[in-house]
C-alpha cells in the first residue's frame, strides 16, 4: 500500500533544515569560544558572554555543550582535526619534507591569530594538573613528538640523517623552537616572522644533520 505524502512535502527530508542551523550555530559558537579562549584563558572566560557574542542565551549554548569543559575539548578537538586533516594525511618522506611542513603549518598559523593565541594561553595554563585541558596538552605534545622522533628515526635509518643522531632529542627540540617562534609572533604579529625564522632555523637544522649537508629546498 502506497504511503500518502502531505502536499509539499515529497523529497524532502524531516528536520535537514534544523539540523543545518544546529551545525551552523555549533560552529559559531566554537569560534566565538577560540576568541574568548584566547583572550581570557579558560577560567575567566564566560558562557554567558560567549553566548551572547554567538547571539544566543546561555541555556541555548548548553543545548550544543553540556559545560565549558566540554565546549573547551570541543574547541581543541575542532582546531585539531583541521589541522590533521590539512597536514598530517600521510607519512613523510624524509626529514627535509617533515620540516618543510613544518614550516607550512607555521605560515598557516600566522594567517590565523584567534586561534594560536589561544593555544598560547591555554597550553601555559593547562601546566596546572588540575586544568580540564592538562591532559589533552600532555596527550598531544606526546603524540607530536612521537610523530617526528618516528620520522626522524627512519630518516637515520635511511642514510639521509648522520648515524648517531638522537630523533627523540632532535624531535622535542623542534617542538620546542616551534613553540618559542610562535609566542613571539603572538606578543608581536606585525614585526616578527614566525614561518621565516622557523624557516631558517630548519635549514641550519638539516644542513647539520644530515649526511649530504644539505638544506631545506628552495621556496618556489
Amino acid at each position: 500500500m502506497e504511503r500518502e505524502h502531505t502536499p509539499g512535502t515529497v523529497g524532502r527530508s524531516p528536520g535537514r533544515g534544523t539540523y543545518a542551523v544546529g551545525d551552523e550555530r555549533r560552529l559559531r559558537i566554537l569560534d566565538a569560544a577560540v576568541e574568548h579562549f584566547a583572550q581570557w584563558g579558560f577560567h575567566a572566560s564566560s558562557l554567558a558572554r560567549i553566548a551572547k557574542d554567538v547571539g544566543i542565551s546561555q541555556g541555548g549554548l548548553l543545548h550544543h555543550f553540556r559545560s565549558k569543559e566540554d565546549l573547551l575539548v570541543q574547541v581543541l578537538a575542532h582546531t585539531d582535526e583541521a589541522d590533521e586533516a590539512k597536514f598530517f594525511s600521510r607519512e613523510f618522506g624524509s626529514a627535509a619534507e617533515c620540516l618543510g611542513v613544518l614550516v607550512a603549518i607555521a605560515e598557516y598559523n600566522s594567517t590565523r591569530l584567534g586561534r594560536t593565541r589561544m593555544f598560547n594561553v591555554l597550553a601555559a595554563e593547562a601546566g596546572e594538573p588540575g586544568h580540564p585541558a592538562h591532559a589533552y596538552f600532555v596527550e598531544r605534545y606526546g603524540q607530536v613528538v612521537g610523530h617526528l622522533t618516528v620520522t626522524l628515526g627512519r630518516a637515520v635509518d635511511a642514510g639521509e640523517l648522520r648515524p648517531g643522531t638522537d630523533p627523540a632529542a632532535v624531535a622535542q627540540e623542534v617542538v620546542a623552537v616551534m613553540d618559542g617562534l610562535q609566542l613571539q609572533w603572538v606578543l608581536d604579529p606585525r614585526g616578527f616572522d614566525m614561518a621565516g625564522r622557523l624557516r631558517a632555523y630548519a635549514d641550519r637544522l638539516l644542513r647539520a644533520l644530515t649526511v649530504a649537508g644539505t638544506g631545506l629546498p628552495q621556496e618556489a
